[in-house]
């Protein structure tokens, strides 16, 4: 006879745990690395800080190619961090359906406009 201790749990959410716990601090190492780079070479640039500077930062490709990296894990930073507030505070499925939904609509579309913005320098 199987004897049950204790009541029985109901457990909410996607179980994503350490994962996600690993993947902020992951993001959030790439981003501080990326602002102290950015950083160093606006630092070491000698004159005033122009159009023509800024964007010759921006300008190499392996310096483009870098920003879309940080630029994809800080839309995934963003996702982990506002889809856990969402699953932990709106406990009606429909309006946290919802307000998953335009929060993805949203971060692809301002990683669009990050990218275009990116490629036109």
């Amino acid at each position: 006879m199987a004897v049950n201790y204790g009541s029985k749990r109901l457990v909410v959410g996607a179980h994503y745990g350490l994962r996600d716990w690993l993947a902020q601090r992951v993001t959030a190492a790439l981003m501080a690395l990326f602002t102290l780079l950015v950083l160093a070479q606006l630092l070491f640039t000698r004159g005033p800080i122009g159009y023509d500077k800024w964007a010759g930062t921006f300008s190499p490709q392996w310096m483009k190619v870098l920003t879309f990296t940080v630029i994809l894990g800080l839309m995934y930073h963003i996702w982990v961090g506002v889809r856990d507030i969402w699953m932990d505070y709106i406990k009606p499925v429909g309006l946290r359906l919802t307000l998953q939904v335009v929060t993805l609509v949203w971060l692809v579309a301002c990683g669009g406009w990050a990218v275009q913005v990116l490629w036109r320098l």
